[in-house]
């Protein structure tokens, strides 16, 4: 569903912090897709402590930790909410005080890719390891404004996209909880998958499956289609000094104008049958979409149009208002339950705005905090 059918969906305010189901009338003409079905969720104002809102943290990764969630910030952001993971109170969309600052390791400070990272690198996708919850993985995204020395421009050539690489950073958590970036290994992509140099269209989601596989997805490549690669986290990983490449596993993406959407947040659903490798839950954030991909390849992907809304305190307006523009870039499974974050779209947000008791929450690009059950419609 586009940003102006939205807002025909009027009674949708009916129904707060729950979701209504409504299927479509009509499949989709591309095979690699079925039938759409229409979401309404309500949102929460990511707020401090205080009851402020928080002012532009450009929130770009959402994940489940200890029975809360963290968030990072892109470099659009705030400086003061760049380079830390952010803690929220789930129910309650709270920020606590104390953030989990990032700071380099010796070994990194002597790498290549010091200077960015310790500066304000443009981090954009977050995942905890499934086997230890003290570390944690990110991706940088635009580094154009920062190129590589000639040295280093010259040892990292031939990424297969762009002429910064991205970078897949490890962080660990220690004990005054404090984060220590430990390593960064840059992604390399085969000419024939055809990525494209395009710096602020990259990798924007992670998501850890069976086995260790790691899958990432891509906004878009050279015929501006989203990909989704992936790479095998072994146990020697992180020792060897060179470029990762990824492959591409070949999922059932949506193809033709329906698919030609970015990807911009994602997690992984396990499966309930047997041997089944379970699911991608991706957020197509310009269209409004969450993509449910099958990672046996058995189904094609399907299309789940999502419809935003957020409470008013206006007794001129009606009790909800719709969000036309939104741009989910956080995904985070919580068993049955799915939790979605938008990064404020600084070039539409304030378009958004309709009710004065909103007003001012848009202004400062706050972002939102979503919440619904996962549908097993979906999978089926």
């Amino acid at each position: 569903m586009g940003f102006k059918q939205k807002l025909s969906l009027v009674t949708c305010w009916l129904v707060p912090l729950s979701c209504m189901m409504m299927a479509s009338t009509s499949a989709l003409a591309d095979t690699n897709t079925t039938v759409k079905e229409t979401v309404n969720v309500s949102g929460k104002w990511l707020r401090h402590e205080n009851g402020n809102v928080i002012k532009d943290p450009q929130t770009s990764g959402l994940v489940i930790w200890r029975d809360q969630l963290l968030t990072l910030s892109d470099r659009s952001a705030l400086l003061k909410h760049q380079r830390a993971l952010h803690r929220i109170e789930k129910h309650s969309a709270r920020v606590g005080a104390s953030a989990m600052p990032m700071r380099l390791s010796v070994e990194l400070e002597a790498s290549c890719f010091a200077k960015y990272l310790s500066n304000t690198p443009d981090l954009e996708a977050l995942v905890v390891d499934p086997a230890n919850d003290k570390v944690f993985y990110t991706v940088t995204e635009d580094a154009s404004y920062d190129p590589l020395t000639p040295a280093c421009a010259k040892q990292w050539l031939g990424s297969g996209s762009t002429a910064f690489p991205t970078l897949l950073v490890r962080m660990e958590l220690n004990e005054d909880y404090q984060l220590t970036l430990t390593h960064a290994r840059p992604l390399q992509y085969k000419p024939e998958f055809a990525v494209g140099n395009f710096p602020n269209d990259g990798i924007e989601g992670l998501a850890f499956a069976k086995n260790r596989w790691l899958y990432l997805a891509l906004e878009k490549d050279k015929k501006k289609y989203p990909r989704i690669f992936r790479l095998k986290m072994d146990a020697d990983f992180w020792k060897v000094p060179s470029f990762i490449a990824v492959e591409d596993p070949e999922l059932l993406l949506p193809k033709g104008d329906v698919g030609a959407f970015p990807l911009n947040g994602m997690d992984y659903y396990p499966s309930k049958k047997g041997g089944h490798g379970g699911y991608l839950i991706a957020a197509a954030r310009n269209n409004d979409q969450l993509w449910i991909i099958d990672l046996n390849k058995q189904r094609p992907t399907k299309m789940i149009d999502m419809s935003y809304w957020v409470n008013t305190a206006d007794a001129s307006c009606s009790a909800m208002e719709t969000i036309p523009f939104t741009a989910i870039e956080g995904v985070a499974v919580d068993g049955e339950r799915l939790w979605l974050i938008n990064d404020p779209w600084k070039a539409h947000y304030l378009e958004n705005i309709q009710c004065k008791s909103n007003a001012q929450h848009f202004r400062d690009m706050a972002p939102l905090l979503f919440s619904l059950p996962i549908d097993k419609g979906w999978f089926q």
